[in-house]
């Protein structure tokens, strides 16, 4: 298997440039079944996830050209095949079940295996289908499989028990179709929100009020096609900005919106970090001394991100004193904290909460990743940790972050991909 050979305790510097959001661009490319026209998006990163995304649509019978170099993806969806793509790319990603929405509105019939993805706590899609059924859709599960149907979507007041970022999507979507207006309350407000919304009224939609808890879709006969441009990813943004400050290092992250920012922002003062904005685009963190710990708890937008809390536990690990992580939107994302202990962290877990107490330095060690923000947090240690850290499972921190151990180089890091291939070769002399 690949995995990464990590030389720690090198302080990154310099700058680094964010890539389009992953969370961004996965609904957007759901959103392009909406439309036989051409949709055009900009800045997709070339991620694990991306791809399967894309698989799911050609499935689908769309037509999909993507240059990831260039980051340009060009989706004609035309006449979709019926409503039921290929069960192992749902079951290899949860946000594959965005398509949901869409293929219902379009469609009036789907079939969806459950969807798969990180083991970070159950996230049910009973939301989802909450929604959906107010608008008229009947669902049924069979075989594994989430049977929808409908004689046609119509507007409803719909209010959502958990501000759900997937469940927000795919009613919103759905809604730009269904006949009549649909209130969306208590709607998650992240910034990847008002960029599907952005999107979508590009392509004709009438959506009003993403980013606020209270979301109104007029329905429209059809939408048209359209170009997009993918928002900068914040938690990658965030993540690149905490590999500076573990490694006691000074970075500038280009291409961020220090806005999606705030409470990260807020945790690194308050930990003792130098931040700054640099511009109108770009964040500075820096590390002149030790940091200092501090409680967290994570929280729907716009509190603090769960997607950042395994990264942010890695630089409390090395901080002085003791702090608290709790984690109030998953309930298994502490996978990472295995990992940690084993390279010296005094980090105890009670239910939601862990109990974190800095350690003056962390020691490298093998480490296997099992999530993807998990995996950068393990990437991180490694950066600031004394000795070497091989860590394995490389395949999760692919899912959502592109080309991160060339850019981690770039800043100073010492960092060595080891290939199966290479692996193969070293083993046999060849």
């Amino acid at each position: 298997m690949d995995h990464l050979l990590i030389q720690g305790g090198v302080p990154l510097r310099g700058r680094v440039r964010v890539n389009g959001a992953k969370n961004a661009c996965l609904p957007i490319i759901a959103a392009a079944l909406l439309t036989g026209e051409p949709v055009i998006i900009e800045g997709v990163p070339d991620l694990l996830d991306v791809r399967t995304m894309i698989e799911v649509l050609e499935s689908l019978g769309s037509a999909v050209d993507y240059e990831p170099d260039s980051g340009l993806l060009r989706v004609v969806s035309g006449d979709l095949l019926p409503a039921a793509p290929r069960a192992d790319l749902v079951g290899r990603m949860r946000a594959s079940f965005l398509v949901l929405g869409p293929l219902l509105a379009l469609k009036k019939r789907v079939s969806l295996p459950l969807p798969g993805g990180c083991a970070i706590g159950t996230r049910p899609i009973d939301l989802h289908l909450k929604g959906l059924a107010a608008m008229g859709a009947e669902f049924s599960t069979v075989n594994g499989c989430v049977e929808g149907e409908t004689a046609g979507l119509q507007g409803a007041r719909i209010y959502l028990d958990f501000p759900s970022v997937g469940a927000t999507e795919n009613i919103m979507m759905a809604a730009t179709l269904a006949r009549g207006t649909t209130f969306l309350e208590n709607a998650a407000t992240e910034p990847e929100i008002v960029d599907l919304a952005n999107c979508l009224n590009s392509m004709g939609a009438a959506v009003v009020g993403a980013g606020t808890t209270c979301i109104r879709i007029e329905g429209v006969a059809g939408l048209c096609g359209t170009r997009h441009q993918i928002i900068p990813d914040r938690i990658e943004a965030g993540t690149l900005l905490l590999a500076g400050v573990v490694t006691g290092g000074d970075v500038i992250v280009e291409n961020a919106l220090p806005d999606h920012l705030k409470p990260l922002r807020a945790k690194l003062a308050e930990a003792g970090v130098v931040v700054e904005e640099v511009g109108s685009t770009a964040m500075r963190a820096a590390a002149n001394s030790r940091t200092a710990a501090v409680d967290l708890k994570t929280m729907p937008h716009p509190g603090f991100s769960t997607d950042l809390q395994p990264q942010f536990m890695t630089l409390m690990a090395l901080s002085k004193g003791t702090g608290t992580v709790t984690e109030t939107v998953f309930e298994n994302r502490f996978h990472h904290v295995e990992g940690l202990t084993r390279m010296g962290a005094q980090i105890r877990v009670e239910g939601r909460q862990a109990i974190v107490r800095g350690q003056p330095f962390l020691t490298g060690a093998p480490l296997t990743a099992s999530d993807l923000r998990g995996a950068a947090a393990l990437l991180l240690a490694g950066l600031a940790a004394q000795g070497k850290t091989e860590l394995n499972g490389m395949g999760h921190l692919w899912r959502g972050y592109s080309r991160l151990e060339e850019r981690l180089v770039s800043l100073g890091a010492r960092i060595e991909h080891i290939s199966s291939e290479t692996e193969r070769a070293m083993q046999t002399g060849v």
